[in-house]
């Protein structure tokens, strides 16, 4: 197993267990109406039930951790040629790493998922305790960590462009 992979399969089960904690740790601190839009001033304009809230994040990890995850154990069993990529003659010859490659990248969008949504979960329910003084300003770095996440974890397949060298030494 290369480092890449042993690191993103960490990462992602780091994560799944991230935001389960997250997940139960923000439902018992919610209020019974959680604001979740807010104005130009930091204040509240928009506020939904906890139990909504419950629902639709646990909807996404559901989808998230299964319907991918699901994906991902099946490109192994994909033919190279049916692959949405470049170069798949290229590609085919060279298919256990295409594969892992294919299930990294998969993995990794679990992973950042997960990731984003315990950090919004935390950010959520601070924003919502009344006992931190801390406004939804505050949180303006988890946009730009979440957009760099997601700019990279895109870019992880431009790989896929150069396929592995043949080894003609025989």
């Amino acid at each position: 197993m290369k480092v890449t992979t042993f690191a993103i399969k960490i990462w992602r089960w780091a994560s799944l267990l991230f935001v389960i904690g997250a997940l139960v740790w923000t439902y018992s601190l919610f209020p019974e109406m959680v604001a979740v839009d807010f104005a130009d001033s930091g204040l509240a304009e928009r506020y939904v039930e906890k139990g909504h809230i419950f629902y639709i994040i646990m909807g996404l990890f559901l989808l998230n951790n299964v319907v991918i995850t699901g994906i991902a154990r099946h490109i192994p069993n994909v033919d190279p040629m049916n692959l949405p990529i470049l170069k798949r003659k290229e590609w085919s010859l060279h298919r256990a790493e295409l594969s892992e490659h294919l299930t990294n990248w998969l993995f990794c969008l679990v992973a950042v998922i997960n990731t984003i949504m315990g950090f919004s979960l935390l950010a959520l329910a601070t924003i919502n305790s009344t006992s931190y003084k801390m406004d939804v300003f505050d949180f303006s770095w988890l946009y730009y960590a979440s957009l760099a996440l997601v700019l990279f974890v895109f870019l992880l397949p431009l790989r896929l462009l150069w396929p592995p060298l043949h080894d003609d030494k025989l």
